[in-house]
């Protein structure tokens, strides 16, 4: 009697062909089913290019798997009789192949994952959802790392990472003596200085399927969709990463946080959208980045500042993510309420620092960390946005934006909404900072060295408001001491103008 197949469902974010729902697959019994469901384009509104990026993705995928010798039942979104859920796909699919079991890799989301919960029931057979061990920290050994902690921090958490996997060390000491180069990623981009092109990927008749399809399925959506460029095949992808690791790594070091109007790529990867895909693998790259600053060709600042975004940054807040549970999302430190300002779509604002990142992410669905954590997240936490609509909208615009990620970077770092149990200190800062470490000031109305008056920049204002109405409960905070310092030595008058120069901008934002 032949057994009964196992259906094998694999999401739209672990296009691995080492996922570990396919580890043990029989090619000749088996059959992965992979499901464009309009629950998953629609929970949020996302950016087109998101949308076909994670469409065409996997409908290469699942002609990859084909090639491979493996039956894939794949259901795209129009097709007639599409449940539009992954739960009514999977049962559909079990009913249609006539499965006794299913296998599956655990979601990369708290909503999914409960949703993952009722599939046993809605299909009628056994479900087994395996751990995501594409990761280098398990849940289990960060709930073993985070046991007894009341704060979190990304520092210490690095330095057990990098111990236990011995990237970048030498023996049990980190290379070069020191475990952080940060105070090396720091330099702003000189004016002779022209960062090498990312290079697009011409769309093929697949992708081209795709965005007809999202171009009417999906109107109104905030972003651009002309110009598509990103890859959707894990040889496009991987061949984009070693064109980085060549031609931009070695500078990536040194100009990590700056930024320029115009060049929103600069020197960085742009390739966390097909790492969180699984179209890369983080232990390749993070190999691959090593043995480049032991060959010689990058220097240390540059391999230590990409290896802490990984194997720091990353592993870090999905460590916070499943260990803090969905209660994490719901926590406003600072009882944030206001809207977002409609330029936050639009772009249509005379602060040309938010205008540009803004515009870029418009553009490209991709803005980097710097532009989205200290020019459009420090707005939102100094006029005390709402912290649901913030991280609704970093999850609609990036292309990379999977909430696992998002959120914590989110609501933690750039809001400080979890009240400092991921970061140390709210990463508000003013006018100034966005003038060192950017061109962006130089076209704009107002200016970064002024904070009262018609041309004072609305950063300014904003950050000594911040302070002066959270005081409360930031002024403890040792890395706020020098700044609560200087806003005591203001006279009050200075402090009143500033203050009420703050509320004048914040009236024109409602």
């Amino acid at each position: 009697m032949t057994a009964a197949p196992v259906l094998r469902v694999v999401l739209g974010d672990q296009l691995s062909p080492g996922i570990a729902a396919l580890r043990d697959v029989d090619p000749g019994r088996d059959v992965v089913l992979m499901a464009e469901v309009a629950e998953e384009a629609t929970h949020v509104r996302h950016h087109p290019q998101k949308i076909v990026l994670f469409l065409s993705a996997m409908r290469h995928f699942a002609a990859e798997l084909e090639r491979s010798g493996l039956r894939v039942d794949y259901v795209r979104l129009d097709d007639p009789g599409n449940t539009g859920t992954l739960g009514g796909e999977v049962a559909r699919a079990v009913a249609r192949h006539g499965a006794g079991s299913v296998v599956t890799t655990e979601a990369g989301e708290w909503r999914l994952a409960a949703d993952m919960r009722g599939w046993e029931r809605a299909a009628g057979v056994p479900v087994e959802i395996r751990e995501d061990d594409r990761f280098l920290c398990p849940h289990a050994a960060f709930a073993a790392w985070a046991e007894g902690r009341k704060a979190f921090r990304m520092e210490h958490f690095y330095r057990v990472m990098r111990t236990r996997t011995g990237i970048l060390m030498d023996g049990d000491r980190p290379a070069g003596g020191r475990w952080n180069f940060d105070a090396e990623n720091r330099r702003r981009l000189p004016d002779d200085v022209e960062p090498p092109a990312v290079p697009a990927v011409e769309p093929d008749a697949v992708t081209g399927e795709v965005i007809a399809l999202v171009r009417e399925r999906f109107p109104g959506h905030f972003g651009d969709l002309d110009g598509f460029g990103y890859a959707v095949t894990r040889a496009d992808a991987e061949a984009l990463w070693e064109r980085f690791v060549v031609e931009r790594l070695p500078r990536f070091g040194d100009y990590q946080d700056a930024m320029a109007r115009g060049r929103p790529f600069l020197f960085h990867a742009v390739v966390a959208p097909y790492l969180n895909l699984g179209l890369l693998d983080a232990r390749t790259m993070l190999a691959r980045v090593e043995r480049a600053w032991r060959d010689g060709a990058v220097p240390l600042n540059a391999a230590e500042g990409f290896v802490r975004q990984i194997l720091g940054w990353r592993e870090y807040v999905r460590g916070i993510y499943w260990h803090q549970g969905p209660g994490y999302a719901r926590r406003n430190a600072f009882g944030a309420d206001r809207a977002l300002p409609g330029f936050f779509w639009s772009g249509d604002t005379d602060m040309a620092c938010l205008a540009e990142c803004i515009g870029d992410t418009r553009r490209h669905a991709y803005a980097h960390h710097i532009q989205r954590l200290m020019v459009i997240g420090n707005f939102a936490l100094l006029i005390g946005a709402d912290p649901d609509a913030v991280n609704r909208w970093y999850l609609e615009v990036y292309a990379d934006a999977v909430e696992w990620v998002q959120l914590p970077n989110t609501h933690g770092m750039a809001l400080h909404a979890d009240g400092g149990l991921l970061g140390s200190k709210p990463y508000a800062a003013s006018g100034r900072y966005i003038q060192r470490m950017s061109d962006y000031c130089e076209r704009c109305r107002y200016r970064p060295d002024e904070a009262v008056g018609p041309k004072a920049c609305p950063f300014n204002a904003l950050y000594w408001r911040f302070l002066a109405r959270n005081r409360d409960r930031l002024a403890g905070n040792p890395r706020l001491a020098m700044p609560y310092r200087t806003l005591d030595r203001f006279a009050a008058a200075r402090r009143d103008a500033l203050l009420e120069q703050a509320e004048r901008f914040l009236e024109t934002l409602d």
